[in-house]
């Protein structure tokens, strides 16, 4: 397997535009049941904040080495004040959050004990942003195109990438020849068209193309159906524990796993999205792009919670 050297890494300019999140993680023990129902009483012993959806792949990016940059929605609410310092933390080339009073930024809260999670509470509004704030992402984008090689456009569905968005973002990019990278949790992907590649998962798939993927004849048709909607010269699926299906110049080929074992594909699909910017952005293939992908993907599943790969992990894992 090949090692990863990408002596110009820092070189490589991407932005990732989409659904920012905050995950939050509430860790304590557990040895009481309450007398006033039956739960678990959870003796809290510590909190901590981390930046998840389009959060979760600027720090993979960051991780791989890659000064990344992020443009989001996030509400005026106290959630948005630690969006905002856990970004400082990690420093980005640059960010910016529009900010929208009438959404709440999203936030995630888990209960965990021994590693278990054992509850999730969601406080999020599923809303399309209004045209002002679209505007406002798109002319902010407008004065960092030309400084980008990739723009990731990262859409778990809670209203950044509006369709008036996505139009204006993909013909910006287009036209300043900046390759567009689409990871959507819509089923509906016919906004993105002419994006230069799609990445669903097999169940964004099935429902994005209306096929039941059930073998490699079921799993092409589902590919081409995307990318004819879609019009992108890429459809890559990520097949979980059997690997990474690539729809390229009308042919479809499979790279098998390289995961030794999957504890928690949390924020996996994170990781796979931004290998594969990172590896396009250094002009690797879309088969080199994949490969490399692949193995980021393969160390992350093996973590627990939202994890990253670094280039170190990724070439000692390729040299067993």
């Amino acid at each position: 397997m090949p090692v990863y050297k990408f002596p110009d890494h820092k070189k490589a300019k991407i932005c990732v535009i989409g659904d920012i999140m905050l995950d939050h993680y509430i860790n304590g023990s557990c040895d009481r049941i309450s007398p006033e129902a039956p739960v678990q009483i959870i003796d809290v012993t510590d909190e901590v904040y981390s930046l998840g959806g389009a959060g979760n792949v600027l720090k993979n990016l960051q991780a791989f080495g890659c000064d990344g940059s992020l443009i989001s929605i996030s509400g005026n609410d106290d959630t948005s004040q630690i969006v905002v310092e856990e970004l400082q933390k990690i420093t980005p080339a640059f960010y910016h959050l529009a900010k929208d009073g009438n959404r709440r930024t999203t936030i995630k809260s888990r209960v965990v004990v021994n590693r278990h999670q054992l509850i999730r509470l969601d406080k999020e509004d599923k809303i399309y942003c209004a045209d002002a704030i679209a505007d406002d992402i798109f002319e902010f984008l407008k004065t960092k195109i030309t400084e980008l090689d990739v723009v990731i456009l990262s859409d778990y569905c809670k209203g950044v990438l509006s369709t008036r968005l996505v139009k204006n973002i993909i013909k910006l990019c287009t036209d300043n020849k900046v390759i567009t990278i689409v990871d959507s949790k819509d089923k509906d992907l016919s906004k993105y068209y002419k994006a230069t590649l799609i990445k669903p998962n097999k169940k964004e798939a099935s429902l994005a193309s209306g096929i039941s993927i059930i073998n490699d004849t079921t799993l092409e048709q589902a590919c081409k159906k995307i990318a004819d909607v879609t019009a992108c010269q890429t459809v890559i699926v990520t097949l979980s524990e059997d690997g990474i299906a690539i729809y390229d110049q009308n042919k479809l080929t499979k790279k098998p796993t390289k995961a030794l074992g999957i504890f928690d594909v949390t924020g996996a699909g994170d990781t796979v999205i931004a290998a594969l910017a990172f590896a396009l952005a250094n002009e690797l293939s879309i088969s080199e792009a994949c490969d490399f992908a692949n193995s980021a993907a393969a160390i992350v599943v093996a973590k627990f919670g939202s994890a990253v790969a670094t280039l170190e992990e990724i070439n000692n894992l390729n040299s067993k």
